[in-house]
C-alpha cells in the first residue's frame, strides 16, 4: 500500500492509493495491518488513538477521536470531531525566515498609463445595478466584432446588486465594482447605469476619484432614447482607446497572484496547495505579490499565519481578521467548524482543521506583510491576507478586486468556473487531470508520483508566466466569467 506520513509527529497517514482490509503497511520501523478499506486520500491510524486524544496530521491537531481508534482503522468523520469552538486569545510569537531574494522572471504584459501592468487587454461592461444586466449582455453581444488590434474581447459582468441594499452591503457592492473598473486587465471600461438605483453614477464617480475619462465611460440608460445603440457606440470608442496598448516585456515583480482552493480532497494539502505555496515563495522572492484569502479555512491553522506576521501591528490585524469572521458566523447562529463540504469529506477531509492546515499551505513560507479588508487593493509587495469567505465565486472575485491579475485555484474534485481574471485550475491528483481535461490547466498530482517539488515548481512558474503573457486558461476558453459580490445583510 502506498501511504504518506506527512510529519514525524503524525499519528495518521494518508493513503495515496485505495487499499483494502488485510493489506500491510510499513512505517517507522513497524508494520500495521489494515482493519478496513481505506479510500485514496483518506487517513489511517498508525497506532491506537484513545477517545478524546488529538488526531495529528501535518504535525498539528485536526480534531480529537470521538471513540478509541485502533491502529489500521479508517480515521474520518465517523470517529473524528473538530476541536474548534469560539473566539480565542493569541500571543504574538514571531516565527519566520526571510526568503532569499532572487532575480524576477519576465512576462509579456500591458503597461498602463497609471503605472500598473495588465495581463489581458479587454474591454469590460460593468453594470452599477442588476436591473441593466440584460442590457449589458446585449451590448456585449453586439460589440463582439468591435474588438480589434490588441483588444482581446468585450465582456459584460452581471450581478444582482446595486439597489435595495443598506450600509456595508451597499459599500461592498461599490468596492467590488470599483475594483473591477480600476483593474489593469481591462484596457477600457463602460460603466452601465440605470438612473434610479441606490448605487448612482455620481456615487461611483466619487468612489473612483480622479479617473481617466478616456478609459472609463459612463452611460445612464434612462437618459438616452436607445441605450443599446449608444452603448455599442461607446464600446467601439473604448476599443479604439484600448487598442493603443501592446504586449511588452515586464518583470514578474509587477504581478499580483490570488491563491484559492475549492472542491478540495485528501491530496490537496499534499500536492496542489504545497505546489502553489512553493510558487508563491518563488514569486515573492523575486519581488512579486500573492494574496491568501478564505478566512474560515484559516480556522485551526491561524497561528501559523499569525506568527509569520511582519510586525505586531500586522499580527493584531490578523487576529481581528480571524475573530471578526468568527463573530460573523456566530451573529447568524452558525457553528464555525462546519465548513467542509460533502465533496471535501468524500475526498478524505474530515474536519475544518484538516481542511485549513492543507488550505493555508498555498501561502508558502513567506512573511505576512499585510492584512486587507474586503475590496482593499494590495498595498505592499509580498504575501497579504484578505478578508473574504471560502465560497469559490465570492472569494475569487475578492482576490480580483484587490488587484490579483489571475487566481490560482487548486482542486481535488474539479470545477469549471472562472472569475473576471484568468482562473488557473490545478488538480491535486492525476486522475482528475485526465478525467476533466477540459477544466484543469495543470497537474500537481505528479508530486504524488515522484516528481520533485523543485522541478514541478519551475515548470509551474514557467506555465504561469505563459498565462500572464496571453495563454488562455481552460475557463477563459469556455468563457466562464462569474461575478459574486459578498453580502451580509438586509435586502429591501
Amino acid at each position: 500500500m502506498n501511504v504518506l506520513k506527512i510529519h514525524e509527529k503524525d499519528n495518521v497517514a494518508v493513503a495515496l492509493t485505495a487499499a483494502v482490509a488485510g493489506e500491510r503497511i510499513a512505517l517507522d520501523g513497524s508494520e500495521i495491518t489494515l482493519a478496513e478499506d481505506i479510500p485514496a486520500g483518506h487517513k489511517v491510524a498508525l497506532r491506537e488513538i484513545s477517545e478524546g486524544e488529538n488526531v495529528i496530521k501535518y504535525g498539528f491537531p485536526i480534531g480529537h477521536a470521538k471513540e478509541k481508534i485502533a491502529a489500521g482503522h479508517h480515521v474520518h468523520t465517523h470517529n473524528l470531531a473538530s476541536n474548534l469552538s469560539g473566539l480565542l486569545s493569541y500571543e504574538y510569537t514571531p516565527n519566520y525566515t526571510e526568503l532569499e531574494k532572487t532575480v524576477p522572471g519576465t512576462f509579456m504584459g500591458y503597461k498602463r498609463k497609471d503605472g500598473k501592468v495588465g495581463i489581458r487587454n479587454e474591454v469590460w461592461i460593468v453594470p452599477t445595478v442588476g436591473c441593466v444586466n440584460s442590457i449589458a449582455k446585449e451590448i456585449e453581444d453586439r460589440s463582439k466584432d468591435l474588438a480589434r488590434g490588441s483588444v482581446e474581447g468585450v465582456f459584460s459582468y452581471a450581478h444582482p446588486y446595486g439597489c435595495s441594499q443598506l450600509g456595508e452591503d451597499h459599500q461592498n457592492t461599490q468596492k467590488a465594482l470599483c475594483g473591477l473598473i480600476n483593474h489593469p486587465n481591462a484596457g477600457a471600461v463602460l460603466v452601465l447605469c440605470l438612473g434610479c438605483e441606490n448605487n448612482t453614477a455620481q456615487q461611483m464617480k466619487a468612489m473612483l476619484g480622479d479617473y481617466d475619462t478616456e478609459r472609463i465611460r459612463f452611460l445612464v440608460c434612462q437618459e438616452v432614447e436607445d441605450e443599446i445603440t449608444e452603448g455599442v457606440k461607446i464600446v467601439s470608442e473604448l476599443c479604439d482607446y484600448a487598442s493603443q496598448f501592446e504586449r511588452e516585456e515586464c518583470t514578474a515583480d509587477k504581478l499580483i497572484i490570488g491563491l484559492k482552493c475549492g472542491g478540495s480532497d485528501g491530496f490537496s494539502g499534499i500536492t496542489a496547495n504545497p505546489l502553489v505555496g512553493s510558487f508563491s515563495d518563488k514569486l515573492i522572492s523575486g519581488g512579486g505579490s500573492t494574496i491568501l484569502t478564505e478566512v474560515p479555512e484559516m480556522f485551526g491553522a491561524e497561528t501559523i499565519l499569525m506568527n509569520r506576521c511582519r510586525t505586531k501591528e500586522v499580527f493584531d490585524d490578523c487576529v481581528a481578521l480571524i475573530n471578526n469572521f468568527k463573530e460573523y458566523f456566530r451573529r447568524h447562529g452558525e457553528k464555525i467548524n462546519e465548513n467542509p463540504s460533502p465533496g471535501n469529506k468524500a475526498g478524505g477531509i474530515s474536519t475544518l482543521e484538516d481542511k485549513s492546515l492543507g488550505c493555508t499551505q498555498k501561502g508558502g513560507t513567506a512573511v505576512v506583510e499585510d492584512v486587507l479588508s474586503y475590496g482593499q487593493p494590495v498595498q505592499k509587495n509580498g504575501l497579504s491576507l484578505l478578508q473574504a469567505p471560502g465560497n469559490d465565486l465570492v472569494a475569487s472575485l475578492s482576490l480580483a478586486i484587490s488587484g490579483a491579475h489571475m487566481v490560482l485555484f487548486t482542486t481535488g474534485r474539479g470545477t469549471p468556473f472562472g472569475c473576471p481574471v484568468p482562473t488557473v485550475k490545478i488538480s491535486s491528483n492525476t486522475r482528475l487531470f485526465e478525467h476533466k481535461s477540459g477544466w484543469i490547466d495543470f497537474n500537481a498530482g505528479e508530486l504524488a508520483q515522484g516528481k520533485s517539488m523543485e522541478t514541478l515548481t519551475n515548470e509551474f512558474y514557467d506555465f504561469i508566466m505563459s498565462v500572464a503573457s496571453g495563454e488562455k486558461t481552460k475557463s477563459e476558453r469556455m468563457d466562464k466569467r462569474d461575478l459574486a459580490i459578498f453580502k451580509d445583510g438586509v435586502t429591501l
